[in-house]
């Protein structure tokens, strides 16, 4: 294992170095413009604004990476984001500041497809699946971690901008230095939205719905913590609890989705968030429960979209899967852009108490979308059934890191006979009993 992450030390660093620094800001930026005096729905209008950036990066990045090259891209994308975490603390006003998180949000999917595209040619097809596990727990530790740097300064101070700047531009060292070669970024198009529908309805549902609460959480999670009394530092515990416990579910609730019925699975996963949205809304003026509700509503929260990628693999044919993912990529990534703006709207016209609710809401509807078609009688398999990943939404280049992950690892089926439970190798093949 040393001698494949070796090569790929530079990538993983950076990549670790960035998401601190992003990590920071974003969660900074909620407290910062709490305290200024912004709105919910401004704040709300924030968290959208970058997603909207995220969606215009894939779009964009393919085509500014082809142009430049993997190394200046890079270069160029995180100055690009370190300039605009200083230009927050210099001009603090609503419209500069979704500008700029709009730039941010490019930015990010920018270097997610440079790392992702590098890491997909450099490391071996065999041990792809390892390391693909790694920069997953890479991204989600580093943005953990990040949390915890908001009790080195008040978010109203200079200190906290400046630390993620330094951190973002730090991230350039590795990734500039090293002498990997470059690798060529391909085109991916998407599956046409009725096309996917038509394949599988609840991932579609289960990625738009949980794209909506998940852009909630990140938009406006921490100024719910505050809200609710919390100081800075019992706010960065509650934000790196969701996360951790998002982590640590993965593999438990990935090993029940992938042993039955895979709408079950979502319907038990999204229920699981519903109870921890609802946690948080019991028990928001309670302190330290409120950091019990936290971890539940993570562990719930962040299997969901995962296991609609399996869900949806399980429906598609080999030479659909790439461009299925990359749609239902596309469908997270509008949710999570509505999610903050409705969100924030919802909380400045009731109270702090709707944006647990809302979580609530959106899970909800999932689990009640998955059992209805439960009932509607067995699942269907096109081909094998697909594997379980742990994963969280970066850019379509991590899809050719995570079908070689899939492609490789062997779990009892859903029928409990043993089988290859990966995305099928055969394009030939057809469907057992296609449909939903």
């Amino acid at each position: 294992m040393f001698k494949i992450l070796l090569p790929i030390a530079a990538l993983l660093s950076g990549i670790a170095l960035l998401l601190l620094g992003t990590g920071l800001l974003n969660t900074l930026l909620a407290l910062r413009g709490s305290g200024e005096g912004f709105s919910d729905q401004t704040l709300g209008l924030l968290g959208s604004a970058y997603f909207a950036g995220f969606i215009l990066g894939t779009w964009l990045c393919p085509k500014l990476i082809r142009r430049m090259g993997h190394v200046r891209a890079f270069a160029f994308l995180a100055a690009a984001e370190a300039v605009s975490v200083l230009v927050h603390a210099l001009l603090v006003d609503p419209v500069t500041w979704l500008i700029l998180r709009v730039v941010t949000g490019v930015a990010l999917v920018g270097i997610y497809t440079v790392i992702e595209s590098w890491l997909n040619t450099q490391a071996p097809p065999e041990r792809r699946g390892q390391v693909f596990a790694i920069y997953m727990a890479v991204n989600l530790g580093s943005l953990a971690v990040a949390q915890q740097l908001l009790r080195l300064d008040s978010p109203m101070a200079f200190s906290l901008f400046a630390l993620a700047a330094i951190l973002i531009t730090a991230a350039l060292m590795p990734v500039v230095a090293t002498r990997l070669a470059q690798p060529v970024i391909g085109n991916t198009r998407g599956l046409s939205l009725r096309r996917l529908w038509q394949a599988a309805p609840v991932a579609c549902s289960a990625a738009l719905l949980s794209g909506l609460a998940m852009g909630g959480f990140w938009g406006l999670g921490a100024v719910y913590a505050g809200r609710m009394g919390m100081d800075t530092p019992q706010i960065a515990t509650f934000v790196s609890l969701v996360i951790i416990a998002g982590a640590a579910s993965q593999w438990p609730l990935g090993m029940m989705s992938d042993r039955i019925d895979r709408r079950l699975a979502l319907a038990i996963i999204s229920a699981i968030a519903v109870g921890g949205g609802l946690l948080m809304a019991l028990l928001g003026h309670f302190g330290q429960w409120l950091l019990l509700a936290a971890f539940v509503f993570g562990a719930g929260s962040f299997a969901v979209y995962p296991a609609a990628v399996a869900h949806l693999i399980d429906h598609l044919h080999h030479e659909d899967i790439l461009s299925g993912n990359a749609s239902l990529l596309m469908l997270h990534g509008l949710g999570a852009a509505v999610g903050p703006a409705l969100a924030g709207w919802l909380m400045g016209m009731t109270l702090p108490l709707a944006l647990p609710l809302f979580f609530a809401a959106m899970f909800g509807l999932c689990t009640l979308y998955a059992l209805h078609q439960a009932r509607g009688g067995a699942d269907r398999i096109v081909d094998e059934p697909a594997h379980y990943i742990p994963m969280v939404r970066t850019s379509t280049e991590v899809l050719g890191m995570m079908l070689e992950d899939a492609e490789t690892t062997s779990t009892p089926d859903k029928g409990g006979t043993e089988a290859r439970d990966s995305i099928p190798t055969d394009p030939r093949s057809t469907a057992n009993d296609s449909g939903h």
